[in-house]
């Protein structure tokens, strides 16, 4: 059992703030678990949307919904959109009878349907899998080769989490999808997350994945897009700064969870995947993923230049503008791209995050950070507060 008493607080604290609080993520990321936490399901305050029973009480939704006091879950909430006007008005009420906990997994229909009807009464929290704080320094490699989604992490064996991840893909595909109204087919959709999966750390260019699966440019974009809004890809979009270099314009993909870009990978084991020629590509996306959830910055981007410098994560946090390098190798080293970016984009540090255990200067404002020290957020990868 993962304890993931931080996210409680976090959603305790959203409660107290607002009238509704939506936690979104991908399916089986665990917000169920935190829900019943929160409330029992068998209580009368829990509905759960893939329930019958539930669903036939809330026929009549505003009577179903009216009378209930205290905090109320709505789980899977996407399953009945129509909900949403009537909780607006449900949380106008005064006195407030009770706040809404709704549950979904991350459709671009919940996110549009909500902020639609419930405009400036409901506040948003986006979930994930496990992070490495949650999981413990010491499983970081499981964590890597499984990913991040609890079933998965928590499989008594290899096999079985792999097993666990195929049928994961095969029911988004087949029936998530199309739940949430999104009409590509399984088919078409399979073929091109599995070519995604080779793209996983490199800049993105319709045109190839257009062309090997036959299908027109802004159909590929749309594929990665519903993608990226079910929280399965990132685009990773570039920072531009007012320089006279030529700039790469062009966003970078990088899977959200890695235990899925392993299974698409063909990667089965742990030896499987320090020896796939991907493994460099997937320990970055796995920093990048992981130090976005530690940190929770304003804005994330990545930089380079057509003349190859470069830095893997910029990062926009309370005003400060700070950069992250993966290196997965014994002993980084400061390289002239490194200094290139402090003195272009005036960062105020860089952290290169690295598999070892030690912490150690590189240069000025950068320095080597072991891989475990992520899981600190700000404190384990800027200790310090520095003058760009």
């Amino acid at each position: 059992m993962v304890k993931r008493e931080e996210l409680v607080r976090e959603v305790r604290s959203a409660l107290k703030r607002s009238r509704a609080v939506a936690l979104i993520g991908p399916r089986q990321c665990g917000k169920t678990t935190l829900a019943r936490q929160l409330v029992s399901a068998e209580s009368p305050n829990y509905l759960d949307l893939e329930d019958p029973s539930s669903l036939a009480r809330l026929d009549e939704p505003m009577t179903a919904l009216r009378s209930l006091k205290g905090l109320v879950v709505i789980d899977e909430v996407q399953r009945r959109p129509d909900l949403f006007p009537v909780l607006r008005v449900l949380t106008d009420q005064k006195p407030l009878q009770a706040r809404f906990l709704i549950l979904g997994s991350a459709s671009p229909e919940l996110l549009r349907q909500s902020s639609e009807s419930l405009a400036g009464r409901i506040e948003t929290i986006a979930m994930s899998g496990f992070s490495m704080s949650e999981v413990g320094r010491g499983a970081h490699m499981r964590h890597w080769l499984r990913g991040a989604f609890p079933p998965s992490f928590l499989a008594r064996t290899d096999p079985d989490s792999l097993a666990w991840r195929k049928n994961f893909i095969q029911t988004f595909l087949e029936r998530d999808l199309p739940q949430w109204g999104i009409g590509a087919p399984s088919a078409a959709m399979l073929r091109f997350w599995t070519m995604l999966a080779h793209y996983h750390g490199q800049t993105w260019n319709a045109a190839e994945p257009a062309r090997s699966l036959g299908v027109s440019e802004p159909t590929v974009r749309r594929y990665l897009d519903i993608l990226s809004g079910v929280f399965m890809a990132r685009q990773l979009l570039p920072w531009h700064a007012n320089l006279k270099k030529r700039q790469v314009k062009a966003p970078k993909i990088y899977f959200r969870d890695t235990g899925l870009l392993h299974y698409l990978l063909g990667i089965r084991s742990e030896k499987d995947l320090l020896g796939h020629p991907k493994s460099g590509a997937s320990w970055e996306g796995y920093v990048i993923e992981e130090t976005i959830k530690a940190i929770e910055p304003d804005e994330a981007y990545y930089w380079a230049t057509h003349s190859g410098a470069e830095i893997d994560l910029v990062l926009v946090k309370d005003g400060r503008l700070l950069g992250v390098e993966c290196k997965r190798m014994d002993a980084p080293r400061l390289t002239p791209s490194m200094g290139t970016a402090l003195e272009d984009l005036k960062l105020e540090q860089i952290a290169v995050v690295y598999p070892g255990r030690r912490r150690y200067p590189l240069g000025k404002r950068v320095a080597a950070v072991p891989l475990e020290d992520v899981a600190d957020g700000m404190k384990g990868l800027f200790p310090k507060k520095m003058r760009a």
